[in-house]
This record gives structure tokens, C-alpha cells and sequence, in this order.
């Protein structure tokens, strides 16, 4: 009789017990989770560096404007958060930077680089993009007096159109059952 462990082998090998098997599984999920630990430890540092060179650029932004929350999450993916809608995540290769900008149609990638100073400059444009949307939005054009007068409409026929309405409703509806009655005789 041949043991379960030398079948495929030809040789007789040394039983392998379940408890073995577990510890050395376990080994080697703990390296995994270390190496990823480690990559998640290089971006979150990676994205550290671009906060720190983002420092001029959000010392310029006025007080008063109120519309960029920066930060680093973290998380599965780390990520700087530049506002509510954009962030710069590390790429596949965990060395590129990904500037992108989620939108009801999905995320848009602003720029990709390796380069800390490629990536400041797409924020700087992002940045004043966005404050020129927030003036514009600030921005109302009261009307002028004379225009908001003539838009404003009395609503004094309504009462009579729906009293209108309803005569000639039930007029038809004894029409109706006047001809019924008729045809039936």
C-alpha cells in the first residue's frame, strides 16, 4: 500500500500534517500582508510629499473661499482629496500620480505623471478653474425694476375659467344622459 503522499511522486516523502501546512500558510499570507502594507506605507509617503508641495500653492488661496479640503485618507487606496470631487491617487506602478476628478459620468483623469511638479501644476490649474466657477456663480444680475413688474401677472380669470368649465361639464353630461334616455324609449 502506497501512502496518499507518495502516489504522485514515486518516492516516499515525510507526512505532511494539517497543523504544518496551516502555520506555513500563515507565514506566507503574514509576508504578503507585510509587502502590501509596506506598498500602501510608499504611496501614502509618496502623497505626503505632493501635500507638502501643494503647501504654496493653498497659502495663496483667500480665506474667504471655502471651496478645498485637503487632506490624505486613508484607506484601501490612499488618496489626497484636493476637494469634494477631486483627489490624487498612486497609480498601478504605486510611482505615477493620478490626478482625477469624479463627474456624474464617471472619473475623468486630469493628469498622470511621475513628476511631483507635472501634478502641482495640473492642481494649480484645477484650483484657479474652480475659483473662477465660484465667482461666476457669486455673480447674480439683479433685474431691473421695470422687468420684474411687467413679469408679474394678476391671476384673476382663473375662478371664472374653472366655473366656466364646470357648467359646460355638466350641461354636456346632461346632454349625455338626455339622449341615452331618449334612445332607450
Amino acid at each position: 500500500m502506497a501512502d496518499a503522499q507518495s502516489i504522485g511522486t514515486g518516492t516516499a516523502a515525510k507526512p505532511v500534517r494539517l497543523r504544518d501546512a496551516l502555520r506555513q500558510a500563515r507565514i506566507e499570507a503574514a509576508d504578503r500582508t507585510g509587502v502590501v502594507v509596506d506598498l500602501r506605507d510608499a504611496e501614502v509617503a509618496r502623497l505626503e510629499i505632493l501635500n507638502e508641495a501643494l503647501d504654496p500653492l493653498f497659502a495663496q488661496v483667500p480665506d474667504q473661499v471655502d471651496l478645498f479640503d485637503r487632506g490624505i485618507s486613508q484607506g484601501d487606496t490612499p488618496r489626497l482629496w484636493i476637494d469634494v470631487v477631486a483627489h490624487v491617487l498612486m497609480g498601478r506602478d504605486k510611482r505615477m500620480y493620478r490626478f482625477v476628478q469624479d463627474t456624474r459620468y464617471g472619473r475623468i483623469v486630469l493628469a498622470e505623471s511621475h513628476d511631483v511638479a507635472a501634478i502641482v501644476d495640473a492642481v494649480t490649474d484645477y484650483v484657479a478653474r474652480r475659483m473662477i466657477e465660484r465667482e461666476h456663480a457669486l455673480v447674480a444680475t439683479p433685474l431691473p425694476e421695470v422687468e420684474a413688474k411687467e413679469t408679474e401677472k394678476p391671476r384673476r380669470g382663473g375662478f371664472w375659467t374653472f366655473a366656466f368649465g364646470f357648467i359646460v361639464g355638466v350641461a354636456a353630461l346632461f346632454g349625455f344622459a338626455l339622449i341615452a334616455a331618449l334612445r332607450s324609449l
